[in-house]
Order: structure tokens, then sequence, then C-alpha cells
């Protein structure tokens, strides 16, 4: 319960860093420049460093690392199907705000056994990127969250860059999956990643403002009056330009799949609502009697759908829901 707590009260601090922005409002400048935001040199070598580190259950599991564009090292798990043919999907997953590479790693497994290539990084500041006094997401710092989300955004490229240059990975056959946080930075990517054929997307707002002001969980209630005007304004006019919401609709042709809970207090069904209506088309929309954590029937549709879009091979049902939708 206080892990839940905790994951929910980070989010509710990046939530309010845009309390101030009206619903809807354009990002600074025009698309082509809100685009170059996220561009890099990708003829830049990735630097790969891995070791394998477990065997067996049909998977090759490895500790992974790549170069980052923005400077060090992206830590990663690749999890790779062993004994079959291959080529295989490839699917990049990316975790909540208080998550890790680790936290994805149950509902990964199930996915590198129907036949995937999994690429799990870590985000900017999380799992073993933590750095003292640093968070992706920080109120108070608003110039590092919105380099952190940019950062981020160009890492989940780079995975790409990775997936796409294995002789294992058919590059037609790539999927994104991204729960909370990464949900949102999903959106973002959806925009401007087209080799990424489908993108789901899990427990997401794309607009902060709208779940700050509108989020029934208590602990929102008590965030709220914690931050001064003059800060959340500061953040509001440096995160502007990376709001989900103005990427998700520049989507196609990926497609993409929403999938959240009524009952999720941290993303209130209004909010999650509108970033799905923002969303382009091809695009499939899923509602669960759950909160911020989705349950088994959440994962079932998901990877029916990833079969439909990626070609994976059906899954047996999980016997329990630890982990397969973070």
């Amino acid at each position: 319960m206080m892990r839940r707590y905790i994951r929910v009260g980070v989010w509710v601090c990046c939530a309010l860093a845009l309390a101030w922005v009206p619903a809807g409002a354009a990002p600074h400048g025009d698309r082509e420049k809100a685009l170059a935001l996220f561009a890099y040199d990708a003829g830049r070598p990735l630097a790969i460093r891995e070791k394998r580190i477990r065997k067996g259950d049909g998977i090759e599991e490895y500790d992974l690392s790549f170069a980052s564009p923005k400077g060090g090292r992206v830590s990663a798990y690749l999890l790779v199907p062993s004994g079959g043919k291959g080529p295989y999907a490839g699917i990049l997953l990316l975790h909540g705000a208080t998550g890790s590479r680790r936290s994805l790693l149950p509902g990964a497994r199930l996915l590198c056994r129907a036949g995937a290539v999994c690429l799990l990084p870590d985000a900017p500041f999380c799992g073993d990127r933590a750095e003292m006094g640093k968070r992706l997401v920080d109120i108070n710092k608003p110039e590092q969250m919105r380099a952190g989300v940019i950062q981020s955004v160009v890492e989940l490229r780079r995975g790409v860059d990775l997936l796409v240059a294995r002789p294992d990975v058919d590059r037609k056959r790539i999927a994104f999956i991204g729960s909370s946080l990464g949900g949102s930075i999903g959106g973002i990517l959806a925009g401007v990643e087209k080799r990424v054929a489908a993108y789901a997307l899990l427990v997401a707002s794309g607009s902060w403002h709208e779940a700050a002001m509108k989020s029934r969980h208590p602990l929102a209630r008590l965030a709220r009056p914690g931050a001064s005007k003059q800060t959340i304004e500061k953040a509001a006019t440096l995160l502007a330009d990376v709001d989900p919401i103005h990427y998700v609709g520049h989507a196609a042709p990926c497609a993409l799949l929403f999938q959240n809970g009524r009952r999720d207090t941290t993303v209130p069904a209004e909010c999650a609502q509108a970033y799905q209506d923002a969303g382009s088309q091809p695009k499939v929309c899923k509602w669960y009697p759950s909160g911020h954590e989705l349950d088994i029937d959440a994962f079932m549709e998901r990877a029916e759908w990833l079969h439909e879009k990626i070609g994976i091979q059906p899954i047996p049902r999980p016997t329990h829901n630890g982990g397969l939708n973070h």
C-alpha cells in the first residue's frame, strides 16, 4: 500500500507542475520545432555492452547498456527467445515514475516466450540510473524534468535503433508498451517515431492540467496547496511543449491501444478519456473495473492485440497479476 501511495504521489507532483496550463493548449512554436526537441544523431555507435545473466524457460536474459545521445549510458534488460529460429517481433517497454526495468520483468517474460525480443530500459534517474537528489518528475526542478522527458524519448528512439539493428528482429513488427508515466512518454514517442507499428499506453494521461485539477485521490488534494502558484507557472511554461496530448494525435499510421481503469484515482476517467480522444486512428480504447493497476483481463487483451498487430503467439492466461501491467 505504501509503495502504491509513493508512486501516486510522484505522479501527482508531475501533474501539479502543469496545473496552470490551459487544457488543450498548443506546444510552443510549430510542429517542426517540437519534433526537433527529440532529434538525435542516429549514426553514432550504440556502444552496446551486454552480459547474459539467465537462461531457461525459453528465454535468454541479458544485462545490457547502450550509449545515450544525451550522455552517459542507459541500463536495460534484453530478453531474447531461446531455441527458436526468428526473426521475432520486438517490444520496447517503459515503466512508471517510481518503477524500473526490474518492475517490467514479469510481463516481459511472458511476451518473450510468445516470440518477442523485449528491451526494458531504465528511464533517466530511475532504477540503476538513480542519482541522489534527482528524479525524472520534480516540480521544484522543472528544467531538469523537461530535459529528463526529452532525454527519455530520445533514449527510447535509440532503443528502437537497437531492436531494428538485430538480425533476429523483424523491423516491421515493433511495438511499445508504457504504463503510467511510461504511457505518457509513450504518447510523445508515438508522435515522432514511426518505426514502431503499435503503441500500448496504459493508465496514462496526456493533459497534466486536467489530471491535477480533477484527480480524486487523497494525495492529490493534499499536494495541491503544497506548491506555490509561481512555482507551478514556471514549471508550466517550461513543460508545455512536452505535453503528450500534443503528440499522440500524430501517431498515425501507428496503431494505438489505450487501457484505463474506471476506478483509477490517479488518472481519473475524464482525463484518460481526453487522452484517448486525442489519439489518432487506428486506435482501440479499453476500460476495466480496476484502479491504477490494471487486471489480468487487461494483460490478456493487450496480448491479443499484440498478436494481431505484430504477430506474437497466443499467451496462456496467467494465474496471478503481479507485475503484468507495470
